[in-house]
Formats: structure tokens, sequence, C-alpha cells
């Protein structure tokens, strides 16, 4: 890749465990959950079986999301937009810190390109990323019905380990950029299922890494940080 300082450098930030001190596609349906919108003892059960796939690597990423996106068929979106408004104060808004609002300001400071790119679908996280200050958000889309109603099912790739690269790839082209277009490169996650997206960049940050990430970034000698208070 080339490093030029006179170009403007690109920051790609995870958003779960990463930005947030928690998971945002955890947290929605707590928040239905307590709604009385979903029910509990099956919500936890199917959720702990992908838990468990997602922390080995081998997470079926369509089989999930047919999972976690029925409940949005349920509701119409201005029904759905007034759910997420109470969501985002009482289950996201005290999970972003301090350490992570600053990091961010830190890079816009630069005037490098700030983008969330994330395996969480775009109706959750798009309050979030504007929530954060960040213009560009890459992730999961979701198909529509012509009054707006989603279907439940996914458009296009998923942002999801290789998904991301081909989804920032995307980004790009629709843009006439590449990853040459920048000085340089940055990654921030905590998960080892953005391995394939941390070896491109120039700079990759395991952030508050999950313990394959933790051995790895230790073994590649790459910057491992905290964005806890």
């Amino acid at each position: 890749m080339t490093n030029t300082t006179a170009l403007r450098n690109l920051a790609l930030f995870d958003l779960d465990h990463t930005l947030i001190a928690g998971d945002s596609d955890f947290e929605w349906p707590r928040f239905l959950i307590q709604r009385g919108i979903l029910e509990q003892a099956h919500y936890d059960e199917r959720n702990n079986y992908f838990y468990q796939q997602y922390q080995q690597g081998t997470l079926d990423i369509h089989e999930y999301l047919a999972f976690a996106l029925e409940p949005l068929k349920r509701f119409s979106r201005a029904e759905l937009d007034a759910l997420h408004a109470d969501y985002l104060e009482q289950h996201i808004k005290p999970i972003i810190t301090r350490k992570a609002r600053d990091l961010l300001a830190a890079h816009a400071a630069q005037g490098d390109e700030i983008i969330i790119i994330t395996a969480t679908n775009r109706f959750i996280t798009g309050p979030i990323a504007r929530e954060l200050g960040v213009e560009h958000l890459i992730a999961i889309e979701l198909e529509e019905e012509e009054d707006g109603r989603f279907t439940g099912r996914v458009s296009g790739v998923p942002s999801f380990q290789e998904g991301k690269i081909t989804r920032l790839q995307q980004w790009l082209d629709e843009r006439g950029l590449s990853m040459n277009s920048y000085g340089q490169s940055f990654f921030y996650s905590d998960s080892h299922n953005d391995l394939p997206l941390l070896k491109l960049v120039d700079h990759p940050v395991a952030v508050d890494p999950d313990d394959t990430l933790r051995a790895y970034a230790e073994q590649q000698d790459w910057r491992v940080i905290s964005l806890r208070d």
C-alpha cells in the first residue's frame, strides 16, 4: 500500500465490543424481551447456539440472520423507529465509552476518512453511527417492501468475515477510490472474525480483543488497546 503523507488516511472501525462496550445485535432483542415482544426462553436457546458458532468462527451468517431479523417483519418502519429511539437511549448510549468517542475525535481531527464497518444490520446500527458522529457506515443491508417494511431477508453480501473486504471494496468502487487512494489505513476490531480485514490494512489494532485475536495480535506485534473507561 502507498504511504503518502499528502493523502488522507482511512480509519475503519468495528462497532460491537469495539466502539461500544457491548453488542448492539444482542442488546436489541434484550430490549424487545423487556417490552414483551420476544419470548426470552426461546430466544436465549437459539442465540446461545449462534453465539457459540460465532466464537468458534463457524457462524452461518445467513442462518443467524434469518433468526435475528424475524422480529423486524412484525412492525411498520414508524413503529420500529420509535422502538429504536428508546433502545438507543436505554441500551446503547450507556455503553458508548469516553475513550471510544475520543479516538473517533482524534481521527476526525486529522482529517481521516472514518467508516464503521459492522456485521450488524443497518437498521440497528445506522442511528448508533449517527450518535457517534460517523457519516459512513458499512453494515448488513436489509431487503424492504415498497412501504419500507422489512422482509426479514438480507440484501447483497453480508459484511461479515471476508464479506467486510467485499463490501469495503464496493464502497470504494462506488466512489472511484481504492485503498491506494489513502496514505495509511487503520482497522480497529475486537474479533478474530475480522482477521481478513485486519490483515489487509497498514495498521491493524486489536481493541479489547477476544482470546483468539489477542494471541494472534501479540504474535504479529499488532497494537492491542482498550477503549473501556
